[in-house]
């Protein structure tokens, strides 16, 4: 299928939401200027307001890439599964998925950066990052892990279990040169990553059988 080519506005928009991501993510959103955002989009601080409203609005809008980009990785819940070994090749399928937005570079570096920037400093976008990402995913684990175990999708204990998982994934690229410098890797590249991945599914294993 042939795609529609963007015009100049098009354009002008996408580039000032990758230069609002690359900033946001590097300097967060207070020491990111309006003059350095145009000027890595290479337009004028005017088309700002034109294309957003404001530099707040370039934020929601920031936001809302990142969630469609990671819904597009994601992608949308399965069938409910019927049993516990459909559950846990569930879980270790979505886990498989996010790892490979979050490590694999199918999302530009940014996007997560932006993501993790305005969970830290719980500006005003964390609610539509949370609405639209956060949220559905655990909440997705969450079923997956009640079916897997038998314990109740929204008890305490399977809430915080998913939390440990999703926190794990994250600290992989949170702290992703101290990882690299350990282990000796140059970068993650798929074989890095499927260590990553499989590392975690066996903590998985341990977990779901209550080890």
């Amino acid at each position: 299928m042939t795609q529609t080519p963007l015009s100049s506005s098009d354009k002008t928009r996408a580039a000032l939401i990758a230069a609002g991501l690359h900033l946001f993510s590097q300097h967060g959103y207070a020491g990111a200027s309006t003059r350095a955002i145009a000027g890595r989009a290479e337009t004028n601080v005017a088309s700002i307001a034109y294309h957003f409203g404001s530099k707040e609005g370039l934020r929601t809008a920031c936001a809302e890439e990142v969630a469609r980009l990671i819904s597009e990785a994601v992608g949308k819940a399965g069938p409910q599964p019927v049993g516990p070994s459909q559950a846990r090749a569930a879980i270790k399928s979505t886990l498989t998925r996010v790892a490979g937005f979050v490590l694999g570079g199918m999302a530009p570096p940014d996007a997560i950066g932006f993501m993790l920037r305005e969970l830290a400093e719980e500006g005003p976008s964390v609610d539509l990052v949370y609405a639209r990402m956060i949220e559905p995913t655990h909440r997705r684990l969450c079923v997956l892990w009640a079916v897997a175990t038998g314990l109740a999708e929204e008890s305490e204990q399977v809430r915080l279990a998913v939390f440990a998982l999703m926190g794990q994934l994250f600290y992989f690229r949170i702290a992703e040169g101290i990882v690299r410098r350990r282990m000796g890797w140059r970068a993650y590249g798929p074989g890095e990553i499927a260590k990553i991945i499989d590392t975690l599914t066996r903590g998985i294993e341990s977990a779901l059988s209550g080890g």
